[in-house]
């Protein structure tokens, strides 16, 4: 059982940013049986549906939510078993929980998120 652990969320001023980084119990990447194995980061505002930010997957491609294309950017530490989440030039539509969430060997893993919140 793979377990995922958020943090950097807190209150930020609208221009701002922010890292949120995603700590995993056991490596997604490596060892892997399915090149398809992914992290993610998710978001969900009040009365919303969770939906995708980010994802980066075994091979590196990322791929972004039209939103945050050009200010947000997923990266890995492999050695960390840790995926980050920069945040630039948020904006008060970014206010939400974000969740990290794990894709490996088709089984899927979520954090329990961290709230973002952007004061305009």
């Amino acid at each position: 059982q793979v377990q995922l652990v958020e943090s950097g969320g807190g209150l930020v001023q609208a221009g701002g940013s922010r890292r949120l980084s995603c700590a995993a119990s056991e490596s997604i990447f490596s060892k892997s049986i399915f090149n398809s194995n992914s992290m993610a980061w998710y978001s969900q505002a009040p009365g919303n549906q969770r939906e995708l930010v980010a994802r980066i997957f075994t091979n590196g491609n990322t791929d972004y939510a039209d939103s945050v294309k050009g200010r947000f950017t997923i990266s890995r530490d492999n050695a960390k078993n840790t995926v980050y989440l920069q945040m630039n030039n948020l904006k008060p539509e970014d206010t939400a929980v974000y969740y990290c969430q794990a894709v490996r060997d088709i089984r899927i893993y979520w954090g329990q998120g961290t709230q973002v919140t952007v004061s305009s």
